[in-house]
């Protein structure tokens, strides 16, 4: 079963506390998202590691109730 974008923004929202999550439907299928992620807890971290934090809050969705997710992670504006 397909995942929907307000059970995407909560997962990430719930493992990664204070993040500004955007959800998109790419293809209006409820399979290929865009996700915007902006959270205080990526300073310091590199890319990759910022991507690995958002799929850990995903709890293993990817690949199965969620096939593909277009991600853009970033750290707030000061």
């Amino acid at each position: 079963m397909a995942m929907t974008a307000p059970d995407i923004e909560r997962f990430i929202r719930e493992g990664i506390p204070g993040a500004v999550v955007q959800i998109q439907d790419l293809a209006g299928d409820g399979n290929h998202y865009s996700a915007n992620v902006v959270a205080a807890a990526f300073k310091g971290k590199n890319r990759v590691q910022q991507h690995q934090m958002v799929y850990a809050a995903l709890q293993g969705r990817m690949g199965g109730e969620l096939h593909a997710l277009a991600l853009q992670t970033s750290v707030p504006e000061e």
